[in-house]
């Protein structure tokens, strides 16, 4: 895991944090819950107005690169209940906890049950924040 300091909005904390309490009772899995909970702990909370527009928030649309076999991939990093998509994400995914708060030009290596992912994020293509949209 990437030891950065990343940003996360205030607003996505508290949603997040009531979203692992609840989920805590029924997860078949905890680890999950358990990685994105420390990701959670490192985080700098800001104000939603306040998040640089780079920055990787909930319902990010974002461009990035898988550094181990070049393959680029777009993806949008949302709450489980809306990760049916194949181009969706979920928040309590390996990959989805990876990326939450990282920004444009990082790279991220995480531990997956498939081993290790080492990515690069090329490009945020959508930041509800950048957009205006602060009531998701």
């Amino acid at each position: 895991m990437n030891a950065r300091h990343i940003y996360v909005t205030v607003s996505d904390m508290d949603r997040l944090g009531r979203m692992l309490l609840a989920a805590i009772s029924e997860a078949p899995d905890l680890e999950p819950l358990r990685a994105l909970d420390r990701e959670l702990d490192r985080a700098q909370a800001v104000r939603p107005e306040e998040i640089p527009p780079d920055v990787i928030t909930m319902n990010s649309k974002l461009r990035m690169t898988d550094l181990d076999t070049g393959r680029q991939r777009v993806v949008t990093l949302v709450y489980p209940d809306k990760a049916s998509d194949d181009d969706c994400v979920s928040i309590l995914s390996p990959l989805g906890t990876a990326l939450l708060g990282y920004r444009v030009g990082d790279e991220i290596r995480w531990d997956t049950p498939a081993g290790q992912l080492h990515l690069r994020i090329d490009e945020l293509l959508y930041q509800p924040e950048a957009a205006g949209d602060f009531t998701r």
